[in-house]
């Protein structure tokens, strides 16, 4: 047990930034995520207010609706494992965010307020390469410009962040370094100096919690942790059963082809001699086609050479 929250756990998460006490710790967040655009002085969580259309699973994907005292709507989420559609679900947040603003009535005429969509993203999500953050807006694509300053969405990639506590610059890379490394940490970094973070500390340390809060958080890191191990134990026996199904088709594959283009050269050459040669080819093309198949799979180099036996000069013709 780390001396502070995972706060890759939803009560870790909500215990740094969804709480009214931890409410400093989200607008310094938000603050510094939006520095030199806008100052936000005070927010309001939304949670409680907003209608449950329907529950995820709770353990790898869970957010925090607050709305800023000049009416922006911003939705802070953790998403940590990859999921089909997921930036559709983030349009979909996003359009319950903007068509609940909707008033009744002949008088509404159609002013909504902004919505931000900020997502810490713990993998390496489809559209982003290698950016740690990604700003997406509304353009006019003929223009170049901005259409509308009432849609954005962040992403943070945070697997692409790199930075230890000393190569940080400013306050916004020493937030991602922090929530990134805090159940790691045996002292929270930049104390002496930030208040901020002496309320981080202050928060986020598991010995202050209560004991029903200790009770539930701890079964939260259980079942957190249960979930990502039951999905890396998936990956691995999928990963080991595409790799020996290759393996399979490509020798059944290449012995095949191999006999025959040997029994063709056989009746021309020699009954013998086309024998033998379809047995060399064969295996040749059967380890060939095998080194295809990995490739296809997206294994690298290093692992098809010692699973067939090629060379790295070899697999770089094919």
């Amino acid at each position: 047990m780390g001396k502070f929250v995972n706060p890759f756990t939803d009560i870790g998460f909500k215990r740094i930034f969804g709480q009214e006490v931890s409410k400093p710790l989200l607008l310094d967040f938000l603050n510094n995520l939006l520095k030199g655009e806008r100052t936000i002085t005070d927010l309001r969580f939304l949670d409680k207010e907003q209608p449950a259309d329907y529950r995820e699973d709770r353990s790898l994907i869970y957010d925090i609706f607050c709305m800023t005292d000049t009416g922006e709507k911003i939705i802070v989420e953790m998403q940590n494992k990859e999921q089909p559609h997921f930036a559709d679900r983030c349009l979909y947040y996003y359009s319950q965010a903007v068509s609940r603003q909707g008033e009744k009535g002949a008088d509404w005429d159609y002013h909504i307020n902004a919505v931000y969509l900020v997502a810490f993203v713990n993998f390496h999500m489809d559209g982003l390469g290698d950016n740690f953050r990604t700003d997406v807006v509304l353009m006019n694509k003929q223009l170049n410009e901005v259409f509308s300053d009432k849609e954005r969405f962040i992403f943070l990639q945070l697997p692409v962040f790199h930075k230890e506590a000393e190569e940080c610059n400013d306050d916004f890379e020493r937030w991602i370094y922090v929530l990134k490394n805090m159940e790691i940490l045996d002292r929270m970094p930049w104390v002496a100096k930030d208040s901020v973070f002496r309320k981080l500390a202050e928060i986020g340390e598991v010995s202050n919690m209560t004991k029903d809060e200790r009770i539930k958080y701890d079964a939260a890191l259980r079942h957190y942790r249960d979930t990502l191990n039951v999905m890396r134990g998936a990956e691995n026996k999928g990963h080991q059963q595409g790799l020996i199904e290759g393996l399979q088709k490509g020798r059944q594959q290449g012995l095949t082809e191999g006999r025959q283009q040997g029994l063709t050269e056989g009746r021309q050459q020699g009954l013998t001699e086309g024998r033998q040669q379809g047995l060399t080819e064969g295996r040749k093309q059967a380890i060939l086609l095998t080194a295809k198949n990995l490739f296809a799979m997206g294994l690298s180099k290093e692992q098809i050479a010692k699973a067939t036996g090629l060379s790295l000069t070899d697999l770089e013709k094919l």
